[in-house]
Order: structure tokens, then C-alpha cells, then sequence
């Protein structure tokens, strides 16, 4: 393998594998990363990891310390919150920006065909329903956003999804499919992406920025019902970075 691609797919390794350590829990919150660890835990030499450090501070998962190194940031629920607004802001643009540029009803067929999935899918409710309700929404979401066609909304949109529960899906991971709460949202999620498809479909830009931008909001729900019940937010990936609150708070 020539050199290039050699530290390429190094750096790819180092990155991804810290990610993973990262919101797996692997790690505590404000605590230092030891990096000549990582080199051997990891497999990789010390330049790519420290390429995928770097990439992970300006991602938002590790902070730099005064002197050198880098630490693992720990989340508060203003910072969630704010990454799930920002998220809504983002799609809410994309879905903007989708209705302002459609040039032909047939490049709403993925959407169509993946809402008509998703109709199904909703219809009962059930663990294996719920995972692939989990599937289809990451693809709605890549879907509508790739209307948008702006590569410059989508790295910014990339740099929000990286963070602890940014996904749409996130929360979704949460393993209560089976609770009528968290069902009925799934519902209202769902009525959401056909008038947002309807939107877009009538060119209607504001129409479908508004709705893209309450859709994303319902995650906001989601952690509600988790922080209710800390065995299911430990399935969020990240959960372990959240600073909760204490019993007497």
C-alpha cells in the first residue's frame, strides 16, 4: 500500500476507534486521554493518533488542556438540548432549501418510498418493528437532507450529528419500544415526515423549514422519557458522558 493511503487508513482507524471508546463509555467524563495507551490499544502510530484527537476536540467529544493533551467533555443537559436546537436549525434549512430547489416530483420517490416503509413499520409496535423504524429514519433524515443539495450545510450538519445524542435517531436507541409513551411520539414523528415530504413537494420552503425544525424537538421528549429511567439511557451511546442530575438537585 503506497504511504499516502497507508497513513490514510491509519488515521480512519484512529478516529473511528476513539469514537467508539469514546461513547462507549470507556472514559470518563474530564478525564485525561492517555495517548501512548491508545497507540498500542488502538494499533496505530502516534501521528495518526493524534490526528484523530485533534479531529474529536474540534468535533466536540475531547477539550484541549492548557498545557498540552486532551481531555473527554462531559455534556450537561443545556449542551443536549442545544445540539438537538441546532440540529432543528440545520434541517430545518436543509428542508429549506429542498423545496427551493426541487426541479422534478421525482426526486421525492426515496422519500415517498421510505415514509410508505415507515407506515408500515409503525403500525405495531414491537422490538424488531423498532429497530427497523430505527433504519428507515436514519435514511429519511441522509434523504431529504441530500435534497437540499448544499455540501456546505452538509459538513455543517456532519459536525452536529458527531456529537452525543445529535443524531435524529439517538435517542431512538433507547430499548422502550414497547412503552406507549415513546410509541405515541413515534407516531407524531411519523405524521411529521409526510407533511414534510408535502412541503417540499408544494415548493413550500418556511412550511417545511418549521416543520423540520419541531421534528427535530421530539428528541427532546425521548431524553425525558430516558432521564425517567437510568437502565435505558446507559443504551444511548455517549449516555455515559451526560452529566446527570443528583437526587437532591
Amino acid at each position: 500500500m503506497p504511504r499516502g493511503n497507508q497513513e490514510n487508513s491509519q488515521t480512519t482507524k484512529a478516529t473511528l476507534g476513539l469514537r467508539e471508546l469514546l461513547l462507549s463509555g470507556a472514559f470518563k467524563p474530564r478525564e485525561r486521554v492517555p495517548e501512548l495507551r491508545l497507540v498500542e490499544e488502538l494499533g496505530v502510530s502516534r501521528t495518526p493518533l493524534r490526528i484523530a484527537l485533534m479531529t474529536l476536540e474540534h468535533e466536540g467529544l475531547l477539550e484541549t488542556l492548557p498545557g498540552g493533551g486532551f481531555v473527554v467533555r462531559e455534556f450537561t443537559r443545556t449542551d443536549i438540548d442545544d445540539a438537538i436546537e441546532l440540529r432543528g436549525v440545520l434541517e430545518g434549512t436543509a428542508a429549506r432549501f429542498a423545496a427551493e430547489r426541487l426541479e422534478s416530483e421525482d426526486e421525492l420517490e426515496p422519500l415517498d418510498e421510505l415514509c410508505d416503509e415507515l407506515d408500515l413499520v409503525v403500525r405495531e409496535p414491537s422490538m424488531e418493528t423498532f429497530v427497523e423504524y430505527h433504519r428507515l429514519n436514519e435514511e429519511f433524515h441522509q434523504a431529504f437532507r441530500d435534497l437540499a443539495k448544499s455540501p456546505q450545510l452538509s459538513r455543517e450538519l456532519e459536525h452536529v450529528l458527531a456529537l452525543p445524542f445529535g443524531p435524529p435517531s439517538a435517542l431512538l436507541m433507547v430499548r422502550h419500544a414497547t412503552m406507549s409513551e415513546s410509541w405515541e411520539i413515534l407516531l407524531v414523528a411519523q405524521h411529521q415526515h409526510h407533511a414534510l415530504i408535502d412541503a417540499i413537494r408544494r415548493r413550500e420552503g418556511g412550511r417545511a423549514e418549521a416543520i423540520a425544525r419541531e421534528h427535530a424537538r421530539i428528541a427532546r421528549q425521548n431524553l425525558d422519557i430516558a432521564l425517567e429511567n437510568r437502565q435505558l439511557l446507559e443504551q444511548v451511546p455517549g449516555s455515559t458522558l451526560l452529566r446527570l442530575p443528583t437526587a437532591s438537585s
